[in-house]
């Protein structure tokens, strides 16, 4: 299915990395992108041994929703210059409230774009943000790295390749960025001896052949390093522009735990990533 409608969730910083990727890449496959700001608003302590003054809660507010038009008006100018289809939208949210406000508007759309979480420039929630629309959304989620990104059509991309659900989930969301692509590589990583027979991941990568792509396989035994570091290793030294796989943990009461590689990498990912879960 192709790409004709994007979502992103802006950054509240001032470059907006996650923005203009989205916004490019929109413009590349003919979208139409919207821009979602997310105010956070400020919560009121139960044990406060006293009620919080009113202007206090109201300057917080006000605050919030200042940089979240703030984050929206930037989104607006980008678009205009990029001169794509788009709408802005704001949402405001409870700090460490629920994020349902913000999965209504990722569920009804192809791909939700959103930015890393930017150590310098910590935002609320960041990282809640990020795993709550990667498990609960049901959309697929490219991440930005905080860094931007150099190019907005990908044409070196590399596909990690497990055998599960989630990895596979990813390539069929990825389908019309990887048709668009110069070169694939499908990296297996095996840290253990296994009794599969035939070269693994060759099923993926003639799934992908068949769709006309050039595909070619890299298979990694034993490695010294964690699945997350090999995979980071291997970008760095062969220039990918775009990772795609699985996004992997599981939810417990509202609390989102990532696998480690998925952590991992999102922690120090240098090109975006496009997961599904």
């Amino acid at each position: 299915m192709p790409i004709k409608d994007i979502l992103t969730v802006l950054d509240l910083a001032d470059d907006q990395p996650a923005a203009k990727y989205a916004l490019e890449f929109g413009r590349n496959y003919d979208a139409h992108v919207t821009g979602l700001a997310v105010s956070f608003e400020p919560v009121v302590p139960a044990f406060a041994a006293a009620p919080m003054p009113v202007d206090y809660l109201q300057a917080a507010h006000e605050q919030a929703v200042g940089a979240a038009t703030e984050a929206k008006k930037a989104f607006e100018e980008l678009a205009r210059v990029a001169g794509v289809k788009y709408e802005s939208r704001l949402a405001e949210i409870l700090t460490g409230g629920p994020l349902e406000n913000v999965l209504v508007h990722c569920r009804p759309t192809d791909l939700v774009v959103i930015g890393q979480a930017n150590p310098d420039k910590p935002e609320p929630m960041r990282e809640l943000l990020i795993e709550t629309v990667l498990f609960e959304s049901g959309v697929p989620v490219l991440l930005v790295p905080y860094i931007g990104s150099k190019t907005f059509q990908p044409q070196n991309v590399l596909v990690g390749w497990d055998g599960s659900s989630t990895a596979t989930r990813a390539i069929h969301a990825a389908l019309p960025v990887l048709e668009k692509a110069e070169k694939i590589t499908v990296l297996v990583v095996e840290k253990k001896a296994t009794k599969a027979t035939g070269q693994p991941g060759a099923d993926v990568a003639n799934y992908l052949a068949r769709h006309n792509m050039n595909v070619t396989i890299e298979v990694v035994n034993n490695p010294d390093a964690s699945i997350a570091d090999t995979v980071l290793n291997y970008v760095s030294d062969n220039s990918n522009d775009l990772v795609v796989m699985g996004g992997y943990g599981h939810s417990r009461m509202r609390e989102f735990l990532f696998g480690g590689a998925t952590r991992e990498i999102l922690a120090a990912m240098t090109v975006p990533v496009l997961m599904a879960h």
